[in-house]
């Protein structure tokens, strides 16, 4: 099952990303983890991921943080 979105600190290559909690758009420009939203300490976040809108989303080689 593939999921909507990646949470944070996933491997992701450049792209456009917007948060599952609250609409903040983020642009990466190279292969990175993707950091928190700047809006998660504001504001409510369950999801803590971000929505891919260009780009690859997860890296494949290290799709999701702190699992082997």
């Amino acid at each position: 099952m593939q999921k909507d979105y990646v949470p944070y600190g996933s491997d992701v290559s450049a792209g456009t990303f917007e948060c599952v909690d609250c609409g903040e758009l983020y642009t990466n420009q190279a292969k990175t983890s993707i950091p928190p939203c700047p809006q998660h300490k504001k504001k409510i976040h369950k999801l803590n991921g971000w929505r891919v809108l260009t780009g690859q989303g997860d890296a494949v080689s290290d799709p999701y943080p702190n699992k082997s």
